[in-house]
């Protein structure tokens, strides 16, 4: 498995950790363990992501903000002719 991919199964893991935790506080919005998990996660998560980014590349189209690569670039192939 490539540095690339073992970061990306991280990342997985943490964002559906967190997306799982917050479907469990819609039901249970007073449990702190749960809020603190929650905050744990993210945590772990924040720095992955951004070393992920400085080395391959935004994760979508809506992490470019910062990032000189260009998720789309003009024309498009159906845009030139010949």
């Amino acid at each position: 498995m490539t540095e690339r991919d073992l970061l990306l199964k991280k990342i997985g893991a943490c964002k559906f950790a967190v997306v799982d935790i917050d479907l469990f506080l819609d039901t249970h919005p007073g449990d702190s363990e749960m809020l603190r998990k929650r905050e744990d996660y993210l945590k772990q998560l924040t720095p992955m992501v951004k070393e992920f980014e400085e080395k391959f590349g935004p994760l979508s189209k809506d992490d470019t903000a910062n990032n000189t690569w260009a998720w789309v670039k003009d024309p498009w192939p159906w845009d030139t002719e010949g």
